[in-house]
């Protein structure tokens, strides 16, 4: 008897959303009926989210791939041999996309942190060790943490979070602390409008994430940690949940993690849905079970962080680099970037564009290739007029900017930040005046409130642009705001006051036309 064909179907959060669960059905179902023996597989997404739910098919040269598949499509794919794809007929199904490695999109990557996402099944363990995983935690536990720590700050890593601080440089300090209990924090708090990217590997690749953390503890000598994700994450919830759970029962983590008489203890917390607790230090509180609200620095985390001890804090990104970091080597991370901005940066495309999605990709590729290469442009078909990098407190680059590289001091040297990732891409009907505003709004809405150059600057800005919009004393406004903006930036405690101006100010640089239309036309649109 043949063995069965394997069908691989997403469970991604994305691919879900578009009915991935009624496609695996369906096929189930459908191979049933016709006597076929098929295992369906669940995966993560291979981040092609224009062509979800994808649907791919192991064959002798590789998997071939079919998508965006709907559960209507099921009865012709199998019977144009769906189930045997090097078949003539299943190759020519209006759906075929081609071998999935192929796929221009996926080749022209270079996927480290995002190499198993979307291949294996995301909670099997056997699966992670075959495809390389565990290497590094291997590697890890021959070392001394000065020697991880020397690893980790020899790959150039920066914190992938936003604020792209030295990775090693924070772990030496946690490290050098002369404390007995330390802790390791992952922050998954991801917030950011357009960002997907730790939502993907949690779901996808959820022992990557483990591994990194579990060096982390290994190179600080901390034996607890705790991965914090929001709360509207509950299908990364699960699958973290699971994953640790069988990572301890399989000692990976645990008391006795891989054999080696050292522990490593790991828990996943939800959040309670406040964009401020992707502040570490607001994130610190939440842990510790109160309000999430930002501390004053110093101390910082890495001194006195979690329950006052010295705790390293990392975004899930700058985890999920570390197990190859250890794996490949320091040289072998570096080798990818350019400048001070080392290793591979997991973009995420949204917004106006025909392709969004996960691209992973050395530091250095330009916003236009990006959105031209493989976003295919806008969705619209009409013109770039902005594109917002780095969140909802990110600027907005005009078109004539797009060639700009994406590396953390290029887009510093244009008043931009890179942030973690999210680029978001807007045609010529955007209007920046009321983007401007959508900023001052969500400061006001998100902000913690602990200090009043946020708490109430946000409320301002929002009313003076809102004056400006509406024709009300402009230059007075323009200039109130000019002189609101710097005062933020200066004086806000965290990152939420201080970067709520960079959208506003860019929008005023870049687009000032949009601050100064008639208000007849203002009022019409």
């Amino acid at each position: 008897m043949s063995a069965p064909s394997r069908i691989f179907v997403p469970r991604d959060a994305a691919a879900l959303s578009v009915g991935a669960e009624s496609v695996a059905t369906a096929i189930g179902r459908e191979a049933d009926k016709r006597g076929i023996a098929v295992e369906i597989v669940r995966t993560g997404s291979r981040g092609m989210l224009w062509l979800e739910p994808l649907v791919e098919v192991e064959s002798a040269r590789g998997r071939f791939a079919f998508g965006p598949v709907r559960p209507g499509d099921v009865g012709s794919l199998f019977e144009a041999g769906f189930a045997v794809p090097d078949s003539p007929a299943a190759r020519a199904h209006p759906l075929a996309l081609g071998e999935t490695e192929k796929l221009d999109w996926l080749s022209r990557q270079q996927r480290l942190s995002f190499a198993r996402v979307g291949v294996s099944d995301p909670l099997s363990l056997a699966d992670y060790r075959k495809a390389g995983g565990l290497k590094g935690l291997e590697r890890a536990v021959a070392l001394s943490g000065a020697e991880i720590v020397e690893a980790v700050r020899a790959s150039g890593l920066r914190g992938r979070g936003g604020a792209g601080f030295p990775t090693g440089i924070k772990w030496k300090t946690v490290l050098d602390a002369k404390v007995g209990q330390k802790y390791v924090v992952c922050n998954a708090d991801e917030g950011d409008s357009g960002t997907f990217a730790d939502r993907m590997l949690m779901e996808g690749d959820p022992f990557l994430i483990i591994e990194g953390m579990a060096i982390a503890g290994l190179a600080v000598g901390a034996t607890k940690g705790f991965i914090y994700i929001r709360s509207e994450y509950p299908h990364a919830f699960r699958a973290m949940e699971e994953a640790i759970a069988i990572a301890t029962e399989a000692g990976v983590i645990g008391a006795d993690m891989l054999s080696t008489g050292r522990a490593f203890h790991l828990e996943a917390r939800l959040g309670a849905g406040a964009y401020i607790c992707g502040e570490e230090t607001a994130l610190l509180e939440s842990l510790e079970g109160r309000r999430g609200v930002v501390r004053a620095k110093p101390p910082l985390p890495a001194l006195q962080g979690l329950f006052g001890k010295p705790t390293i804090v990392n975004n899930v990104l700058s985890f999920a680099a570390v197990p190859f970091i250890l794996s490949e080597g320091a040289e072998a991370y570096a080798h990818y970037g350019m400048g001070r901005s080392r290793g591979t940066l997991p973009v995420q495309l949204g917004g106006n564009v025909k392709r969004g999605g996960l691209i992973e990709l050395a530091f250095g590729a330009s916003l236009r290739s990006l959105i031209e290469d493989f976003g295919g442009g806008t969705l619209s078909g009409r013109p770039v007029r902005a594109v917002q990098v780095g969140g909802p407190l990110g600027a907005y680059l005009p078109e004539s900017q797009l060639d700009t590289p994406l590396d953390y001091e290029a887009l510093a040297a244009i008043d931009a930040m890179l942030g973690h990732g999210g680029i978001v891409v807007f045609d010529d009907r955007v209007d920046m005046a009321r983007q401007a505003k959508f900023a001052f709004d969500f400061c006001a809405k998100e902000s913690c409130g602990k200090c009043t150059p946020c708490r109430i600057g946000a409320v301002r800005g929002s009313e003076s642009v809102q004056r400006v919009i509406a024709g009300i004393e402009r230059e007075k406004n323009l200039a109130l705001l000019d002189d609101l903006n710097r005062l933020m930036t200066d004086a806000s405690l965290c990152a939420m006051g201080g970067l709520t101006p960079m959208p506003v100010m860019s929008a005023m640089k870049h687009f000032p036309e949009d601050f100064r239309r008639p208000v007849m036309a203002a009022a019409a649109e």
